[in-house]
């Protein structure tokens, strides 16, 4: 099927056609044409989806673990054997550099399914002690809102732990990179999942999301998104009171202690910010160092930001494409004159596109020093390839600063003394501390503290989302 002329819903097994005329253009960020054209989906299309997923759910919630674990093997196989095609698609539909969506976006989305085979493989959902029994049982019908910055890496984060733990699903995918999405729904289809079991309904926000999120019959939502669209859906569904998991906003700080290795630490910290064009919730863009330092790091980060190639994402020379869409590129030049304007003094980029870039959302590779952490640009979440290194005094200042954000997804920290890194990283205020930029780990739970959202993905810990307990007494 080719996704870009898709515009049905998969619903109960089968492409269904939406039940208005609206359609969604999709434009491709690296050229701003229009590429496709997908669904506006409405309330009408999310009762027909969540009445097949509730259906399904009296079967398949029964389902037997070898049966799921089936299930996931097809899926993880497919995706591999379909990763080239996943790759192209994200490079169409939000502009991710080819060789960025090859080596990171798809093989993290087919280690998602991976990791969950590992998970259930051992998973004992009852246990028993004496006259008490503990069960582990499927939630329900869940309903997953993924976002246009990771398209397929955040489908497979939901659907798969939702799959293996015998629930149903109703997925929107975001509208703006819906085009994995569709790939992912036939993926489904050709996998042999059960009718009923995987449904997706394009559209917006407002229209589809909000009513998957009120709906009586959605017993859990997984929301993917900016902390205002956490806030709109947990409001929409505290009515039925269901299960909210919701991995929101980031400004995560990159610490580096006094006895960090600048030398090679700095170009992975300008790296880690700016990967995916810094279009991810957790990207370190708030980079703390020593004062005495910061001429050293200033010079390394701008020698780091010069080596990245700027340009057509289909070049596999390319290290960074466009902005996915053009709401999100005017967010990021806006707040790059707001860091000029409230006195972030430049070290490298700037306003406009890079240079011999005249049409495309491209902006250009850009970091702030001496920033302060009341400044607008170390506050709020700018989401592009936009950096603040911000001086502090000693350790206590820095850990301070570090906390000093109304979120809370993760951090980085470098220090070159393990269990001082450790003891650091125990007062940060984060869901995930990574030292000394380890290797990605799926097994490791994603989740955040404060405005960052609430529950985990990824592992175990993902996977018991979609578990209710429940407790037999006696006998």
């Amino acid at each position: 099927m080719s996704p870009q002329n898709q515009t049905s819903h998969y619903i109960d097994g089968r492409w269904v056609a939406a039940s208005t005329p609206g359609r969604i253009a999709v434009v491709d960020p690296t050229t701003e044409a229009v590429v496709g054209q997908i669904a506006a989906g409405d309330a009408q299309d999310v009762d027909r989806a969540v009445a097949a997923a509730r259906r399904a759910f009296a079967t398949f919630s029964e389902a037997t673990v070898a049966d799921r674990l089936a299930l996931l093997e097809r899926i993880a196989a497919l995706l591999e054997e379909r990763a080239e095609v996943f790759a192209q698609a994200l490079v169409t539909e939000m502009g991710a550099a080819i060789s960025f969506a090859r080596a990171s976006q798809v093989p993290f989305a087919i280690a998602h399914v991976r990791v969950q085979i590992e998970v259930l493989q051992p998973y004992e959902f009852a246990r028993q002690d004496g006259a008490l029994a503990i069960v582990k049982e499927p939630i329900g019908v869940c309903g997953l809102i993924t976002p246009w910055n990771w398209p397929l890496y955040q489908i497979t984060a939901k659907v798969a732990p939702a799959i293996a733990a015998g629930c149903t699903v109703v997925l929107k995918p975001s509208e703006l990179s819906p085009f994995s999405a569709l790939l992912f729904a036939q993926l489904m289809h050709d996998a042999g999942v059960p009718p009923g079991v995987f449904n997706l309904v394009n559209g917006t926000g407002e229209a589809v999301g909000a009513a998957i999120a009120a709906h009586p019959d959605v017993d859990m939502i997984s929301i993917t998104g900016s902390t205002r669209a956490g806030v709109l859906v947990a409001q929409a569904a505290a009515v039925t009171v269901k299960r909210v998991v919701q991995e929101l906003g980031g400004k995560s700080p990159n610490l580096f202690l006094d006895d960090a290795d600048f030398a090679g630490g700095v170009a992975k910290a300008v790296l880690a910010g700016m990967r995916n064009v810094g279009q991810s919730c957790s990207a370190p863009t708030r980079i703390l160092v020593p004062i005495e330092r910061l001429a050293e790091v200033e010079q390394l980060a701008a020698t780091a930001a010069a080596g990245i190639c700027v340009g057509d994402p289909r070049d596999a020379a390319t290290g960074m494409g466009p902005i996915a869409n053009a709401a999100q590129f005017g967010r990021v030049q806006a707040m790059i004159a707001a860091g000029i304007d409230d006195g972030g003094r430049l070290v490298c980029g700037g306003l406009g596109r890079p240079q011999g870039l005249d049409h495309g959302l491209f902006v250009r590779p850009t970091i702030f020093s001496d920033v302060t952490p009341g400044m607008r640009i170390a506050r709020e979440e700018i989401f592009g390839p936009v950096l603040c290194i911000i001086p502090y005094r000693d350790e206590a200042e820095a850990i301070a600063i570090a906390n000093d954000t109304v979120y809370g997804l993760g951090a980085h920290l470098q220090s070159g003394k393990p269990g001082r890194a450790r003891r650091v990283a125990g007062q940060i205020r984060a869901g995930q501390v990574h030292i000394n930029y380890p290797a990605w780990n799926g097994h490791a739970p994603f989740g955040g503290y404060k405005q960052s959202g609430n529950g985990r993905e990824y592992g175990v810990h993902g996977f018991e989302e979609y578990l209710e307990t429940k407790a037999i007494v006696g006998g």
